[in-house]
């Protein structure tokens, strides 16, 4: 009796085993994600360094600038893709930390090259939405219905902000250049954003923080345009 009940108290070798084999599993997954987040992140750094060229580049040649991360970011989209196909055989939130960053990264490179005109707008001065980022990336965005890899609003919302503080030193670097109305474009782009972002009730503190600098961005801006009236170099169309 005493021999059958040690016997039923000890723990099963199997246990252990299943549980290596999620551990094994997991870090499997975990490897394959990081080497496609790997690949996006080297990808993109290629993107932003043509991007930013944009800081030294006269307003006639930002079209060849535009060209050349459009097709970047087509090499970029490719390998989101991989992410989103291996990502969405996961559950989502047990694992987008592991490209949130990466994401955010690729969001703002494509809302530059927006910016600059790039993506069918023509013009420098247009803000991409969520949707059409989604769509440059071709992936879902803002999902609720299901768990499946997407573009958040959180790293849509914190790439815009990352958009300003790169137009706030665009604009000093176009005086450099004698471009003295891009300021004007890029002061009154930052205020509308600005005005947006106040009409959000955010509840993430990270994205709350981040938000809270856009009001220096304003300033830094408007302090150009103002130096710029001073000298009266200001357009006057």
């Amino acid at each position: 009796m005493a021999n059958n009940s040690r016997s039923t108290g000890v723990i099963q070798p199997g246990i252990f085993e299943d549980l290596q084999k999620k551990i094994d599993d997991d870090s499997a997954i975990k490897d394959a994600l990081r080497d496609i987040v790997q690949s996006i992140e080297k990808t993109n750094r290629t993107t932003q360094s043509i991007l930013s060229r944009a800081h030294s580049t006269a307003t006639s040649g930002l079209p060849a600038v535009v060209a050349a991360a459009e097709a970047n970011i087509a090499i970029e989209t490719e390998t989101i893709q991989m992410l989103s196909k291996v990502a969405s055989g996961h559950p989502y939130y047990r694992f987008n930390y592991s490209w949130s960053r990466q994401m955010e990264s690729s969001c703002f490179s494509i809302l530059l090259c927006g910016w600059l005109g790039g993506f069918g707008k023509g013009q420098t001065g247009s803000l991409l939405t969520i949707e059409e980022v989604g769509a440059v990336m071709k992936v879902p965005v803002n999902l609720k219905d299901r768990d499946a890899f997407h573009l958040t609003i959180e790293e849509y919302l914190l790439s815009l902000i990352t958009l300003l503080e790169d137009l706030s030193r665009l604009a000093r670097n176009s005086v450099t250049l004698g471009d003295y109305r891009r300021p004007l474009l890029i002061s009154q782009f930052i205020k509308d954003v600005f005005a947006g972002f106040q009409i959000l009730n955010l509840k993430n503190d990270s994205l709350r923080k981040r938000s809270d600098g856009i009001k220096y961005k304003v300033k830094e801006v408007e302090d150009v345009v103002y130096d710029l009236s001073l000298r009266g170099l200001l357009p006057k169309d």
